[in-house]
């Protein structure tokens, strides 16, 4: 049989040979449709009161919860790499039932936009809206019983949103899944003289099981049940669709999908349908497990990151939160 076929000398019609533009890596590049650049890319920070302080968080390895001044020596570490923004998460001193302490002006993430405010450094600064992190019971909104009081939870949002506006942040980014809650965080924007102020909605966003080591590194582990009643069943796409709609209409500037990795339909699907910028958060469960699996030897860590990251852009995101953006913009420039 293998003489036949070769006598046959069968040959493919001259133009359908898409190897030839893989044929070595200046090709390669020159025809590549998606790109990394680090200006799209945004860094988490975990923000703790004091000074000099830094604990690092066993399950996102490379990262710690740090106070105000060493978050302002890595800023500056990630604006001379050239990325392009932080999103800042804080972690309270002490936290009640209501999550107050999300709007002290003195707690660590105004005290933080503060500093780097002051900076001016080339970074768009961005800062979670939640009441996770400062509630006792870990859940993100105010509780009536054992349920969630979304309508109750939105002005203590706004009023954590105006705080961080009033401290710096160009960017404001709820992530409760409150119903109402762009519009809640919109208007007392607006209200309070902060119409400039972007948002960031995170509005797909599923209950899904890759947040695990963001809630050891921000302490935010629900104390009883979980946040299904109001994170999205990662099985219903066309929800999401239906909560990026409404994010849009109530007047968010970007639309959020997370997990990337779990939502890169959703992305394709969005960038089809809206014209805002869309942004994907590749949460710290991917970023776990891609260290696990490089630490044992299983896949090469850089060809993992770059991989994925390339393919949370190639589905249609504009913007990537990622725990690697230092590491791509390290390579970024080492490349050029």
């Amino acid at each position: 049989m293998r003489e036949v076929l070769r006598a046959r000398n069968v040959k493919l019609p001259g133009a359908e040979r898409p190897r030839r533009l893989r044929a070595n890596p200046a090709l390669r590049a020159l025809v590549r449709e998606t790109r990394l650049d680090p200006g799209q890319l945004i860094a988490p920070l975990f923000v703790v009161s004091g000074r000099r302080r830094r604990d690092e968080i066993p399950s996102l390895k490379g990262h710690a919860r740090i106070s105000p001044d060493l978050a302002l020596a890595e800023a500056h570490r990630l604006a001379e790499l050239g990325v392009g923004g932080i999103l800042l998460f804080g972690i309270p001193d002490s936290k009640d039932v209501r999550g107050e302490a999300a709007a002290d002006e003195s707690g660590p993430v105004p005290e933080t936009l503060r500093l780097l405010k002051a900076e001016k450094l080339p970074l768009a600064l961005a800062a979670d809206v939640c009441l996770c992190e400062y509630t006792t019971h870990g859940h993100c909104g105010v509780l009536e019983g054992d349920r969630i009081d979304n309508d109750a939870t939105l002005p203590l949002l706004a009023e954590a949103a105006v705080a961080y506006a009033e401290s710096g942040a160009d960017v404001v980014a709820p992530s409760a899944m409150m119903d109402g809650q762009v519009a809640a965080l919109r208007s007392g924007l607006d209200s309070a003289g902060f119409d400039g102020t972007a948002i960031v909605a995170y509005a797909s966003k599923h209950a899904s099981v890759f947040y695990g080591p963001f809630r050891e590194a921000a302490g935010s582990t629900p104390s009883f049940g979980d946040r299904k009643s109001y994170q999205m069943d990662p099985a219903n796409g066309r929800e999401a669709l239906h909560e990026l709609e409404l994010d849009a209409q109530e007047g968010a500037d970007i639309l959020m999908v997370k997990p990337a990795i779990t939502s890169l339909d959703l992305l394709a699907r969005a960038r089809d349908r809206f014209n805002l910028p869309l942004a994907a958060y590749q949460v710290s469960g991917e970023a776990a497990m891609i260290e696990a699996a490089a630490e044992r030897g299983w896949i090469d860590r850089r060809g993992a990151i770059l991989e994925s990251l390339t393919a949370i852009r190639r589905a249609g995101a504009d913007v990537v939160v990622s725990y690697f953006a230092a590491d791509v913009a390290k390579w970024h420039n080492e490349a050029r």
